[in-house]
């Protein structure tokens, strides 16, 4: 018995022995595939840094835009950032009104065209084409004594086509309106005038060549009214509500801010069929750091 008894548990030992090294030897092998899988992970994101790298460093030109007043806080810090992140390519931007940027893209003396409005069907009879990249809401500021709070759109309508010439008329003080607004081309006014259906019928008392001399010309004027972007509000101004909305993005996504319009970065033909740095000028745009570029002065984002 004794001698059987060392023989089974020589051959339990055996077994026990065996298990651990099958143990040892899967454990191995999990590590070692593990091990593989992370350093092929580590090449694949090595090999794309590198040829994201190759591609910022082969990019290089420069681009040209003209356009809208309006857009000059937007396309500058896109200009800015882009010319960051491709340290060889030029990005200069000038601002003259959406018609004159769009001319400017149509006859090939620009490569965008910005337009702080839609294009018209003669511009895109012409080849140009509408690329929206963000929405900007246009706000109805007064001076900040003003006591009006809120218009409907048929009060702003009747301020602008001369039909109402006293704040008294509506719910203000006893004091003459004094219209502000933009000269003939500019984007702000032709959207403005469309959306209140006013082509052509405002009464205005000051036309103005820029967003900053309508702002200026409303913050020192008395009993003034103007509009602007969205983006450039400060406290040198009140901003109107509109028939009780605020001009907001919540407002505006929800349809209950009437005064909105598109931001267009207008291209002869498609995007597809420009060159390599306004292709990826575009991507940028559509990319998660355009997305937050376009955020952080103040537009609302669009969908891709």
């Amino acid at each position: 018995m004794k001698k059987n008894g060392k023989k089974i548990l020589a051959a339990v030992g055996s077994v026990v022995m065996a298990a651990g090294m099958l143990a040892g030897c899967g454990s191995s092998s999990a590590e070692t595939t593990t091990a593989a899988k992370q350093t092929t992970k580590a090449a694949e994101q090595t090999d794309a840094k590198t040829e994201a790298a190759k591609e910022t460093a082969d990019l290089s030109g420069s681009i040209s835009m003209v356009g809208s007043t309006s857009m000059e806080k937007f396309a500058n810090a896109l200009s800015e950032t882009f010319m960051e992140k491709y340290p060889k390519v030029t990005v200069t931007a000038e601002f003259v009104g959406s018609g004159a940027g769009v001319e400017a893209v149509a006859n090939g003396s620009a490569d965008i065209g910005n337009a702080s409005r839609n294009l018209k069907d003669e511009e895109k009879a012409k080849g140009v084409v509408e690329n929206i990249v963000a929405i900007d809401g246009i706000a109805v500021v007064v001076d900040p004594a003003n006591m009006v709070e809120d218009l409907t759109k048929d009060q702003l309508a009747g301020i602008y086509d001369g039909t109402v010439t006293n704040w008294k008329d509506v719910g203000g003080s006893d004091a003459p309106i004094v219209v502000v607004g933009r000269e003939s081309g500019s984007g702000t006014r032709t959207a403005f005038e469309e959306l209140l259906k006013l082509e052509d019928k405002c009464k205005y008392a000051n036309e103005l060549d820029s967003t900053g001399a309508v702002m200026a010309k409303v913050a020192s004027t008395p009993g003034a009214i103007g509009y602007v972007s969205l983006d450039v509000l400060d406290d040198t101004v009140k901003a109107l509500k509109l028939d009780g909305s605020e001009p907001t993005e919540e407002n505006i996504k929800a349809g209950n801010y009437f005064l909105s319009r598109p931001f267009v970065m207008a291209t002869k033909g498609e995007i597809s069929e420009q060159n390599d740095l306004v292709k990826a000028l575009f991507d940028f745009i559509h990319s998660e750091e355009g997305t937050e570029l376009v955020k952080s002065v103040g537009l609302i984002s669009v969908d891709k």
